[in-house]
C-alpha cells in the first residue's frame, strides 16, 4: 500500500501506513508519530510468527536453505504476497501458493514445488474437516463380491521428484527416470500416513475413488482389461491382496451394507 493516501481518513492512512512499513519497512517508511522502538516490536513480531508458522510447515524445504537465504525468501513472501485468508493455519497454503504463481528464483531447486506441496499435504489433510464414515459399511465385507468404499480421507498424489527421499543428504539435480506415486491419508486415530505405492495399487485406488458403483471383481476384471493383461485372474488375485493391505490401513474402509 503506497503511504501517500491523502483520500482516505487520517486514522485509516495511519493504519496503512503503519501495515506497509510492517510488511516491508526497507521500501515504505513508519508513521512518523511511533516511536521506533515501539515499530520494532511489531516488525519483528509479525515477520516472526509468520516466519515461524512456514518453518514449521515445511521442514525440509528450510534445511535446504542457509539462513540468509531462507529469510529473504520468507521476507520476500511476507512483503509482496496478497493473502486471501486471514488463519493462521492457511499460511502455509498461501505460501504454496506464493512458490507456485509468484516466485522464480533461478538459484531454487527444480523440485521446490513438488518438495513444498509434499510437505503441505500432511497439515491439509490433519485440518481436512471431512470425518471417516462409519453408517452402511461392513469394515470386514467380501471385497471382491461387494463394493468397497474408499476413506475420503486418502490422497493420491503424483509428482515428477522422489519427494520423500529429499533431504540434506540428497539433493537431486534432476528428476528419476520413474515418476513417485503416493497416497497420502488420515487413518481412524487421525495420524497422517505416506504411502509409497505401485502404478497398479495407484490405478485401483483411482479406480474407487472414480466409481463407487462396482464390486471389487467387476472393478478388478475392468482394469486387467485397461492393461491389456493376459491373465485376468492374476489381476484379481493381486488386487483383492491390495484391498487387504488397503483397508488395514484405513485407506479402504470395507464394503457398502
Amino acid at each position: 500500500m503506497n503511504n501517500n493516501t491523502p483520500e482516505l481518513p487520517d486514522f485509516m492512512r495511519k493504519q496503512y501506513e503503519f501495515a506497509a512499513h510492517i510488511r516491508n519497512p526497507e521500501t515504505n517508511s513508519k508513521p512518523e508519530d511511533v516511536e521506533d522502538r515501539r515499530m520494532a516490536i511489531y516488525r519483528d513480531l509479525f515477520y516472526n510468527n509468520v516466519e515461524g508458522f512456514i518453518s514449521d510447515g515445511f521442514p525440509v524445504l528450510r534445511e535446504l536453505y542457509n539462513d540468509t537465504d531462507w529469510h529473504a525468501m520468507v521476507r520476500d513472501f511476507f512483503a509482496n504476497h496478497h493473502c486471501k485468508t486471514p488463519y493462521f493455519l492457511e499460511i502455509s497454503q498461501e505460501f504454496l501458493s506464493y512458490l507456485e504463481n509468484e516466485r522464480d528464483v533461478s538459484s531454487d531447486p527444480a523440485f521446490i514445488n513438488e518438495l513444498a506441496h509434499y510437505e503441505w499435504v500432511e497439515l491439509a489433510l490433519s485440518v481436512d474437516e471431512k470425518e471417516i464414515p462409519t453408517d452402511g459399511i461392513d469394515t470386514n465385507g467380501d471385497l471382491l463380491n461387494k463394493n468397497p468404499v474408499i476413506s475420503p480421507l486418502a490422497w493420491l498424489l503424483n509428482y515428477q521428484y522422489d519427494v520423500q527421499h529429499i533431504g540434506p543428504d540428497y539433493i537431486p539435480d534432476h528428476p528419476p527416470e520413474q515418476t513417485t506415486t503416493l497416497v497420502v491419508y488420515r487413518d481412524k486415530q487421525d495420524e497422517i500416513g505416506f504411502l509409497e505405492i505401485n502404478p497398479m495399487t495407484a490405478h485401483l485406488i483411482q479406480s474407487l475413488q472414480l466409481d463407487a458403483t462396482l464390486n471389487g471383481k467387476t472393478l478388478l476384471k475392468n482394469i486387467a482389461q485397461q492393461l491389456n493383461h493376459p491373465d485376468p485372474d492374476v489381476v484379481i488375485s493381486g488386487g483383492l491382496e491390495i484391498m487387504i493391505q488397503l483397508r488395514e490401513a484405513d485407506i479402504l474402509l470395507g464394503t457398502r451394507i
